[in-house]
């Protein structure tokens, strides 16, 4: 059986489209995948098990990659097309089944969205596959040595992210005398390009406790990284969709963008929200491409309080 599987372009998307492919694998101990995704989430799907190929799908103008995509598939038939970008392609191709997704419903998370496609309910939690060379990177990164508190202070849109500086200050609180992982070492995670985000927590942390891992994992070695945290703290990023993938109890932060579609997802998770709505966050004259961030609202102890409930809610205690 082959199995042509088309995730997503960004990174949070591609996790969450992970619940639905483990379901697939599972269904089908025999089958072959064969799995398109955009560049960036691309290397999220390198150890999935009794994988053919990954094709990286790269945006082109006038939807150019479309084509490019059904010449590298087209020459096959396939058992099954799964299409979770909702476009054309599934029925351009000899396939003897399809899914085809369509778009979130206001109030729909996208995993249930997924899972409704075909008919799980409950839907598949995401899920990754790790290869071995990810958990001794992870093991030489954060050896043995107390609890970690991992942190994404980072975000690809200034409109999602809360300030550095309050970042630093939550984790100074966490890790105090009597804090919730008093003592705890700090990873900060976040892309090479995006230090300058998590500077002033860089800053803050105590060298001897400090985790600098900006710019030196990729994307599976992260979710090794972050399977061995005792708590992740982060923006609405792709980072905080792999933590919880990864099974690190995990408090996303939201202002701009809608929880209820896009919260971590699973029994571990919570979400700190802005007092003020989404819909509240935009004015009439509102341009994504110069706002500044829209986190403000959510002040750190409010943020502190959530991962103490959190805490309380998984009966945690520090390693």
């Amino acid at each position: 059986m082959r199995i042509l599987f088309v995730t997503a372009t960004r990174i949070g998307d591609a996790v969450l489209s992970t619940g639905v492919l483990g379901h697939l694998l599972e269904r089908h101990p025999q089958a072959r995948v064969t799995i398109a995704a955009g560049p960036a989430a691309a290397p999220l799907f390198a150890a999935v098990p009794r994988l053919d190929r990954v094709i990286v799908v790269e945006k082109r103008r006038f939807a150019r990659h479309w084509l490019a995509l059904y010449g590298a598939v087209a020459g096959r038939a396939w058992d099954l097309v799964v299409d979770l970008r909702g476009s054309a392609l599934a029925y351009l191709l000899f396939a003897r089944a399809r899914r085809v997704a369509g778009k979130n419903g206001p109030a729909e998370h996208r995993v249930a969205q997924l899972g409704r496609l075909f008919g799980l309910d409950p839907p598949p939690a995401p899920r990754l596959w790790l290869a071995a060379r990810h958990e001794r990177a992870a093991a030489a990164l954060v050896p043995p040595g107390g609890a970690v508190l991992a942190i994404g202070p980072a975000a690809n849109w200034r409109g999602k992210q809360w300030r550095g500086e309050r970042f630093a200050e939550l984790a100074l609180r966490l890790t105090a005398p009597g804090g919730l992982l008093a003592g705890a070492r700090v990873a900060v995670l976040a892309a090479a390009h995006e230090r300058g985000q998590a500077a002033p927590l860089l800053a803050a942390v105590p060298a001897e406790r400090l985790i600098d891992l900006v710019g030196r994992v990729d994307l599976l070695t992260a979710a090794a990284v972050l399977s061995r945290a005792a708590l992740f703290i982060g923006n609405d990023t792709g980072l905080m969709h792999i933590a919880a993938a990864a099974g690190a109890p995990t408090l996303g932060l939201f202002g701009p963008t809608q929880a209820a579609q896009y919260a971590p997802w699973g029994t571990r998770t919570a979400v700190a929200q802005t007092p003020i709505p989404p819909e509240a966050l935009y004015g009439p004259d509102f341009d994504h491409r110069r706002t500044g961030t829209m986190m403000d609202s959510l002040e750190v102890a409010e943020v502190e309080a959530a991962a103490a409930r959190l805490w309380q809610q998984i009966g945690g205690a520090a390693a």
